[in-house]
């Protein structure tokens, strides 16, 4: 198979996709952390790939940072399709996804990498996020089950939110002043981390994703990609979703620490990303999931926007939600529902 991404002759470690919109200012402190962190052997290429900001994210990346390979795109062309820009021109031996508002502390990028480097099998990792206050972030999950998509709907008691059932692991694994490296389903794409070599096997991201689930489906077809001749798997488990057993495997490392902020970029349209998350994750269940598991997934998710629709509701009567902002949310719900 011919590689997907550029082949250069010249040997670069790592590449670094930033897709910015919007973001200006948490985009400056996201490059200056990791051009203030560089390592003494590894080498790296920086691209931004801009998505028609209104801001001045371009001007500020060309104006500070001229060492930065800068795509400004004339309109908005979603998270996947931009990141597959700058991997498709990437020379690293190792990629990294890296959002505008994370902010990476010490040698976490090189601790990843090494991490990489040390573990053969290792396809992608992930690092242990925590908002700026330092406190902690979930930053690895299991691939989505009907569990996770009735609490997101209906969600009883954190003790459940926080629990396997919604996707999540054991706080336990991130604790400890040197926390040691756990496999998971995938890491938040918030900063993400992949062999270059895996790749060129399984392909860029589908562009389908306009926003969200993207790294999620990469991180599946890495589990589904064919195992080398030769091996045989001893003692995995398999789990809902997941149809053979797997050869490359997918890790958090906690110890190594990145800020995220949180969602700057699609706070900034709310209910239009609501949307667009429902319309990924309907993609993501008929790319790969049963046709039980997607009709008992329309079922709970059509009890789930009645809910909410009569929150809303209830809201507007008491006076909770301005009519525009009730107007929206039932638009929104209205188009979700046709998705569904």
């Amino acid at each position: 198979m011919e590689p997907l991404i550029a082949n250069s002759t010249q040997n670069i470690d790592l590449t670094i996709v930033v897709v910015s919109y919007n973001t200006a200012a948490l985009l400056r402190k996201c490059l200056a952390a990791v051009y203030a962190n560089p390592h003494p052997r590894y080498t790296f290429e920086l691209f931004v790939v801009d998505n028609a900001s209104s801001d001045d994210s371009v001007e500020m990346v060309r104006q500070e940072f001229p060492q930065v390979k800068l795509i400004a795109n004339p309109d908005n062309r979603g998270f996947a399709t931009a990141s597959n820009q700058g991997l498709a021109r990437a020379r690293g031996n190792y990629l990294l996804l890296l959002n505008p508002d994370t902010e990476v502390i010490g040698p976490a990028l090189w601790q990843m990498l090494g991490f990489l480097e040390a573990e053969p099998q290792a396809a992608v990792v992930g690092p242990g996020l925590v908002y700026p206050d330092g406190s902690f972030q979930e930053s690895a999950f299991r691939f989505p089950g009907l569990g996770q998509i009735f609490l997101d709907f209906f969600p009883l008691n954190w003790r459940l939110t926080r629990s396997r059932l919604n996707g999540r692991y054991s706080r336990r694994l991130y604790n400890g002043e040197y926390p040691q490296a756990f496999e998971i389903d995938f890491p938040l794409g918030a900063c993400l981390m992949v062999r270059r070599a895996v790749v060129d096997k399984i392909g860029l991201m589908d562009e389908a994703f306009f926003m969200y689930m993207e790294e999620i489906d990469w991180c599946y077809r890495v589990k589904q990609a064919e195992i080398p001749e030769g091996y045989r798997p001893v003692g995995l488990r398999f789990r809902p979703g997941r149809r053979r057993p797997h050869y490359w495997r997918i890790y958090s490392l906690p110890a190594a620490k990145v800020i995220h902020h949180a969602g700057a970029s699609t706070r900034q349209f709310r209910q239009e990303m609501l949307v667009q998350l429902f319309r990924s994750r309907s993609y993501f269940y008929k790319k790969h999931y049963s046709l039980g598991f997607q009709r008992m997934a329309r079922l709970i998710t059509g009890l789930g926007l009645a809910v909410k629709t009569l929150q809303a509701f209830a809201g507007r009567l008491r006076g909770q939600l301005s009519k525009r902002e009730a107007a929206e949310r039932f638009k929104a719900y209205q188009r979700i529902w046709r998705l569904n």
